[in-house]
């Protein structure tokens, strides 16, 4: 069964009141990047031995930095790993601000440059129009996936899930793996993975630092309104269990 129709049933399979968020609290963000770096690299490792390959999806921003260099270095079959991403802003991979660029120049070195990438942007086409493409696209080099790693700003958007956006009816209820979303609060247009999409992968970490996005975490598991804060579609779900990773 296709993991994106199989998540529908997976509700079923966990018992009422029963948590679905391991807490990792750690002393400082150098700490957080090495655990968590060891973390994702025993889950590719142990998928490679299990399927013969792995996927690993990825969040931009600053947070991840440490993360990225730190799971670089680590020796594992890169060869046999193809790392997308979460969300992208729908630019060029040129541009300063794209995703992708930063993917290249921070995770894609070391050990980890024998790693296979796979963009999300399109050339020529504007996100919306995109969509379907995009989605095959990552259909059919990532997909299923098997880890994916999450992170969440100061309004608890993450990836490109924004608050109260127009779109996030439709990101949080189609089978599709990607949809063009325009922010409001933040620059560009951008492709997200939909919830079904994020909610699909065999390991979710969710990625965070500092007292202001703890703040943002414990005001999100504190209410239920997912399209004021979408982080909660993922704190707030008992599909799959989630590891939270917090300096």
């Amino acid at each position: 069964m296709d993991p994106l129709q199989q998540s529908n049933s997976l509700h079923e399979t966990v018992e009422a009141g029963m948590s679905n968020i391991h807490f990792h609290k750690f002393i400082n963000d150098d700490e957080l990047a090495l655990k968590l770096a060891l973390a994702i690299a025993e889950d590719l490792s142990c998928t490679i031995k299990e399927k013969g390959s792995a996927t690993l999806l990825v969040s931009g921003g600053i947070t991840p930095l440490k993360l990225f260099s730190a799971l670089s270095f680590i020796e594992l079959e890169w060869e046999h790993v193809r790392i997308g991403l979460c969300d992208e802003r729908w630019i060029s991979p040129s541009h300063n601000e794209s995703n992708e660029k930063l993917i290249r120049e921070t995770l894609l070195q070391n050990y980890a440059l024998k790693a296979t990438f796979v963009g999300m942007y399109i050339k020529g086409c504007d996100a919306v129009n995109a969509e379907a493409e995009c989605s095959q696209k990552i259909r059919s080099s990532l997909y299923p996936f098997d880890v994916i790693v999450l992170g969440m700003g100061n309004d608890a958007h993450t990836a490109s899930l924004f608050p109260n956006n127009t779109s996030l009816s439709e990101a949080y209820t189609t089978d599709e793996i990607c949809i063009a979303m325009e922010p409001t609060t933040a620059p560009h247009t951008r492709m997200s993975l939909t919830l079904k999409a994020i909610l699909s992968s065999s390991r979710i970490y969710l990625h965070f630092q500092g007292d202001s996005k703890l703040k943002v975490y414990n005001e999100a598991m504190s209410g239920d309104d997912i399209f004021a804060m979408p982080i909660r579609s993922i704190l707030k779900q008992h599909i799959k269990k989630i590891e939270v990773y917090f300096a």
